[in-house]
C-alpha cells in the first residue's frame, strides 16, 4: 500500500510537472544555458575540471531550479487550487504523497544531466584552435566512469539528499502565503555556497564554515570523486540523519499549527 502510493504519486507528478512552461524551462532551457556559461568560464581549464564544473555544474544547478520552482512550489500550487487541505486529510498520508511528489520531480529532474553533457559535446565539437587543448580528452573519452557502482551509489546519495531537503522546506512553506518569494530566494544562495560551480574552497572561510553543515556539499563532494570518499559518506549520513529528525519534528510542529490555525486554504 505504501510503494503504491508513492509510486502513483511519483509518475501523476512527473506527468503534471513536464505540462507545466515553468518546469519545461528549468528541466531543458536552464541546463542548456547554464552549460554555455560554464564552458566559457572553463574553456581553458583540464578535461576533469571540465566535466565537474561544466557538465556536473550545470546538471545540478537544473536538478536544483526544477525543485525550487516545482516541488516547493507543490504547496502553493495546491493552496490555490484549493487542493491543499483534501490531499492533507487524504487517507494514503499527505507525508507519502509529499514523498512521492518530491521524488517524481526529483528523478525527472535528473535528465539535466543528460542535457547540459549533450550541450558541452555540441560546443566542444564547434571548438577550435588552442581554445580547444584543454577539452580533447573531454571529447575524446566521450563519457568515462572509473568505478560505476561507486558513481550510482553517489548518485542515490545525492537524490536522497535533494528528497530530503525538498520535503523539509516544503513542510516549512506550508505555513507561509510567500512561497514563491521564498522558492527564489532559496535557488542561487545553494549553488553558490554548496559548491555546484565552483570549489568551495574559494569562498571565505565563514562561508566555508556554513557550506560544511549543508548536506548537498559534501553529496556533490562524493559525487565529484572517482572512488570511495569515506570523509564525506560519513558527514552526510550525520546530516542526513539530522534533516530526517528535522523533517519529522517539522512534520510533526506543522501539523499541530494547521489543526489549531486551519491555515491550509488561500484565505
Amino acid at each position: 500500500m505504501l510503494m503504491q502510493i508513492i509510486k502513483d504519486t511519483m509518475f501523476l507528478q512527473m506527468k503534471q510537472s513536464f505540462v507545466r512552461p515553468m518546469f519545461r524551462f528549468c528541466l531543458i532551457a536552464n541546463p542548456i544555458v547554464n552549460t554555455i556559461f560554464l564552458y566559457e568560464m572553463y574553456l581553458q581549464k583540464g578535461a576533469d575540471t571540465f566535466l565537474n564544473y561544466v557538465v556536473l555544474g550545470a546538471g545540478l544547478m537544473g536538478i536544483w531550479s526544477c525543485i525550487c520552482f516545482s516541488s516547493i512550489g507543490d504547496i502553493n500550487r495546491e493552496r490555490y487550487s484549493g487542493t491543499l487541505a483534501l490531499i492533507y486529510v487524504a487517507p494514503g498520508g499527505f507525508g507519502k504523497i509529499i514523498f512521492g511528489k518530491v521524488l517524481g520531480n526529483t528523478m525527472l529532474s535528473l535528465l539535466t544531466f543528460v542535457i547540459s553533457y549533450i550541450t558541452a559535446c555540441v560546443l566542444s565539437a564547434f571548438t577550435w584552435g588552442e581554445e580547444s587543448s584543454g577539452i580533447e580528452k573531454f571529447l575524446s573519452t566521450i563519457i568515462h566512469i572509473e568505478n560505476i557502482g561507486y558513481f550510482i551509489f553517489a548518485s542515490v546519495m545525492l537524490i536522497l539528499t535533494f528528497v530530503l531537503i525538498s520535503i523539509c522546506f516544503a513542510f516549512i512553506l506550508m505555513l507561509s502565503r510567500k512561497t514563491e518569494l521564498y522558492m527564489n530566494l532559496l535557488e542561487i544562495p545553494l549553488i553558490f555556497i554548496c559548491g555546484f560551480t565552483f570549489p568551495v574552497e574559494v569562498l571565505p572561510q565563514w562561508i566555508q564554515n556554513i557550506s560544511n553543515c549543508l548536506a548537498p556539499t559534501w553529496a556533490v563532494r562524493m559525487l565529484r570523486s572517482s572512488q570511495m570518499n569515506w570523509e564525506s559518506f560519513g558527514i552526510l549520513c550525520i546530516e542526513l540523519l539530522v534533516l530526517l529528525l528535522l523533517t519529522w519534528v517539522l512534520y510533526k510542529w506543522v501539523d499541530r499549527r494547521i489543526r489549531i490555525n486551519a491555515t491550509l486554504e488561500v484565505s
